[in-house]
């Protein structure tokens, strides 16, 4: 096989194609010795991702082989909002409480991220719609990326007691910044919907409208692909893809984000400089500092704590080859450990029953002064002696998170 597609369908008014070349460990069915082999998604190399959600993963998993050797997987959760809408998955583990479930979910998730990013095949994402958390673990670390007007970017975790995961830190460090953007979207949960933005951001690498992309779609389904499949992609790809019609606004407040969200910047830091631009006479400046503060406030004190300093230490390790968070492999296995460890967190409790469960928004009310007073502002990445919160046996908690990092 040449391509591997996937589609992930979504019920109108949701619907969101969402095109991928993913990894598998079928027989490979090309004579090119550098493809890598793939299936139509059967394996447990791929739906492990989705193993802990409701029902079997097969029975919205679906492939097609196309006759010149594209894969095409669909996945079709009707019962849900989108197949790839995680949030019944999340509320599961939060109701459930079992560190069982939540062992597999990000096991599976994290481990999935690595192989895509490793994949040597041409990896291929339509972000035709909204991206969110996951979504953008498995688009962001693929080799093309491809965005149109409808796309709408965001990493919201705090909001719900988590943090900004799927690698996101790694992504934001070889963005603007030296990082900092990616600070600012991952603290603040801010959603980016300019085509323009979401370039600049490296979270996308073509800007196609949405009405080209069936055009796109069939001809990267029907082109009969060399030995050399990354150069017809990307001539496929140039043939379809324009300049956006606006200026990046991120670029344009970068001076601005970098003061306020920089990685030598605390939270309290950050909140303190935000409040300072809120004065600013530049009406766009004073308004994007309001907006941030607003963002900031929606987040747990403690999971804004555990952003900041992640997001800084794998910031200041870009570049630096002989350190394990300059590789996403290394990102990956921290944010594993953070995962589990805020997930047993009553902050991850009161999240999910706020956002997913009642609805009614009423989280942290964040301030400068609850977060100085929380005695969480110097938690240390990774949380490695700092042991909250815990719901249920110690012990057995402690035992399979041993396992699972050994």
């Amino acid at each position: 096989m040449r391509a591997f597609f996937s589609r992930f369908a979504i019920p109108k008014p949701f619907h969101s194609p969402f095109f991928a070349i993913l990894r598998s460990k079928s027989k490979c069915f090309s004579r090119n010795p550098n493809f890598v082999p793939v299936d139509t998604g059967r394996t447990s190399g791929y739906p492990r991702a989705f193993a802990a959600m409701p029902g079997s993963a097969e029975d919205f998993v679906k492939g097609r082989v196309f006759p010149n050797g594209v894969a095409v997987i669909t996945l079709d959760r009707p019962k849900a909002l989108n197949s790839m809408n995680l949030g019944g998955d999340v509320k599961r583990i939060a109701v459930r409480c079992e560190m069982s479930d939540v062992i597999e979910v990000f096991t599976a998730e994290y481990s999935l991220i690595c192989k895509i990013f490793a994949y040597k095949k041409p990896y291929i994402c339509f972000m035709d719609g909204v991206t969110m958390g996951f979504g953008i673990g498995l688009s962001g670390h693929g080799r093309y990326r491809v965005i149109t007007e409808r796309t709408l970017l965001a990493m919201p975790e705090n909001g719900i007691g988590l943090f900004p995961d799927a690698g996101f830190a790694y992504i934001a460090a070889q963005g603007p910044g030296e990082g900092a953007v990616g600070a600012y979207l991952g603290m603040t949960g801010k959603r980016i919907s300019s085509p323009a933005d979401a370039l600049y951001m490296g979270l996308g690498t073509h800007y196609v409208p949405s009405e080209s992309l069936v055009a796109l779609k069939e001809a990267l389904l029907s082109f009969d692909y060399s030995d050399d499949p990354h150069k017809d992609v990307q001539a496929l790809l140039s043939g379809y893809e324009k300049e956006p019609e606006s200026e990046a606004e991120l670029k344009m407040l970068l001076p601005h984000i970098v003061s306020s969200f920089g990685s030598h910047r605390s939270v309290s830091e950050t909140i303190e400089e935000l409040k300072k631009h809120q004065f600013s006479t530049d009406a766009v400046v004073a308004e994007w500092a309001a907006d941030s503060l607003l963002g900031l406030g929606k987040g747990a004190p403690f999971s804004l704590c555990v952003t900041q300093k992640h997001f800084s230490q794998v910031a200041s390790a870009h570049r630096n080859d002989e350190h394990h968070l300059s590789k996403l492999g290394g990102v990956m296995k921290t944010e594993h450990r953070i995962a589990l460890r805020s997930s047993v967190r009553n902050d991850f409790a009161e999240g999910v029953r706020a956002v997913l469960v009642d609805k009614d928004q009423v989280t942290y009310r964040i301030a400068t002064a609850r977060i100085e007073k929380s005695g969480f502002v110097n938690v240390s990445s990774g949380l490695s002696t700092t042991l909250w919160c815990f719901r249920g046996s110690f012990l057995e908690w402690l035992v399979k998170f041993c396992l699972v990092l050994h």
